[in-house]
């Protein structure tokens, strides 16, 4: 049959098969081998020198790149409130001036699956390395354009729709993003450090956010009123800058081991990926968008619609809440990086669920914090909802990645993290339309907080039981024998 069995990468600390056999056709030309020794053809037991270095310049320019990217992406979340919504969208209503400015961020998550469907295709047919630098150039010059963008007094109706297009261009440009990197990273990396080396990747997401709110806080603090005039366009005309170092670091990495190994196969060039996806692995699709969800839906309802939670139904300065996303940020950043390191020996879709589960239980205590009005429990609240959410972060990209075969795993992985992206981009739109039927009321906010949280915890037990059934039967990612 075309497509044999394919020699699973299994989860660190559980059982591996062994890569040294001789699989039954070790004599064919590469046209011939099968897909079973696929996984790890090109990934010895041990790296030499020159493997490592190229490992580690490799995730390091994943998570540099992801950082800028998410930089640029965030940088929209953070200003959609209390920038986009007075100065791009008419009316004397702030509620529904906030609304649309929410409705607007969301159309840069409707982007992102035709991003991963585009650049996973590509990705998978053609490589992981060119991709990744178009993703970020993409970004950088949608970003750019944005900080010139004339605003709806000078503009009128011209300018929230320029707003739109280019927010739709940014969701493009992620939808590749951060499945590009991931393999990037986890793909060139030793067996026994997969689990880390995706974690410093998912590092870019704290990191990018920390930028963000730190730079609009600083700017804020410098230009004071004249903030909303003109300051608010620097963090966006800093973009520029970013990209070409990312650009310059992803130029000097080679393509990750796992997809050289693959491309002289017959089953690594599959004509459109994202339809052998849909014939082989829809459940494993379905399984990752919803293992995905919270820590895209959750994020963005912990800071894009905290935001606007603080300032306007709590009415308190913005500097409170940008500060302890900030510390948030910082938290996401140690336990990222904790977790990583732990979860190459007890698993990664082990810690997956774990961090799920912790989601739950905090979903309802970190709004009482909130609503506290107090400065100090803002910032607990952050750094407990950001932090402790990093558990469940810090091991997601590993774990989808051994969801999906090397042939479909670009597509596999993006797909799943940007249709969860759709549904997390209408999430603080969502929540603020909420918000005002439960009366100003955190509960229903928090109640929406609790059911994606809920969502992912099983999706997360699914996809570990479908993990550990493939290194059983040797068949990752549902492939056919």
């Amino acid at each position: 049959m075309r497509y044999q069995q394919e020699l699973f990468r299994s989860e660190p600390g559980e059982t591996i098969m062994d890569s040294r056999k001789v699989p039954d056709d070790a004599g064919a030309p590469p046209s011939r081998r099968t897909s079973r020794e696929l996984n790890d053809a090109g990934a010895p037991a041990e790296f030499s020198p020159e493997q490592e270095k190229q490992a580690r310049r490799a995730v390091v320019s994943s998570y540099v790149g992801t950082s800028l990217e998410w930089y640029d992406f965030f940088l929209f979340g953070t200003t959609a409130s209390i920038v986009f919504a007075p100065l791009f969208f008419g009316g004397d209503d702030p509620a529904l001036q906030t609304i649309q400015s929410f409705l607007t961020f969301g159309v840069g998550f409707i982007g992102r699956p035709l991003g991963a469907l585009v650049f996973g295709h590509f990705g998978d047919r053609l490589g992981r390395k060119g991709i990744l630098v178009l993703t970020i150039v993409l970004m950088g010059v949608a970003s750019t354009l944005i900080g010139v963008l004339p605003t709806f007094e000078t503009a009128g109706i011209v300018a929230p729709i320029l707003l739109t297009i280019l927010r739709f261009v940014q969701g493009i440009a992620a939808g590749g993003e951060w499945g590009g990197a991931t393999l990037m990273a986890v793909e060139s990396a030793p067996a026994h450090k997969r689990g880390f080396y995706g974690a410093v990747v998912q590092l870019g997401s704290p990191t990018g956010t920390l930028l963000s709110t730190l730079i609009v806080a600083a700017v804020v603090a410098l230009t004071g009123p004249q903030f909303l005039e003109w300051g608010w366009r620097i963090p966006y005309l800093v973009s520029i800058v970013l990209v070409g170092v990312g650009v310059w670091l992803r130029l000097r990495v080679n393509e990750t081991i796992d997809y050289r190994a693959a491309s002289g196969t017959a089953a690594a060039h599959e004509k459109v990926p994202f339809l052998r996806l849909l014939a082989e692995a829809p459940a494993r699709l379905i399984v990752g968008i919803c293992a995905y969800l919270m820590n895209n839906a959750g994020f963005f309802l912990l800071t894009t619609f905290m935001i606007s939670y603080v300032t306007g139904t709590l009415e308190l300065e913005a500097t409170v809440i940008l500060t302890s996303i900030s510390w948030g940020a910082v938290a996401q950043l140690i336990v990222t990086t904790i977790i990583g390191k732990i979860s190459d020996r007890f698993t990664p879709s082990r810690m997956l669920i774990i961090g799920y589960a912790v989601s739950v239980v905090t979903a309802f205590p970190i709004f009482w914090l909130v609503d506290t009005r107090q400065s100090l429990a803002i910032s607990a609240a952050m750094f407990l909802a950001l932090g402790l959410g990093s558990i469940s972060y810090a091991a997601l990209g590993t774990t989808l990645t051994q969801l999906f075969p090397v042939r479909l795993r670009y597509s596999g992985i993006a797909l799943s993290a940007n249709i969860a992206g759709i549904i997390a981009g209408f999430m603080p739109a969502l929540a603020a339309w909420i918000l005002t039927l439960t009366g100003g009321s955190s509960i229903g906010p928090a109640l929406l907080l609790l059911t994606v949280a809920l969502i992912s915890l099983v999706g997360s037990i699914i996809a570990r039981r479908m993990i550990l059934a493939d290194q059983r039967t040797g068949l990752p990612g549902g492939a056919p024998a």
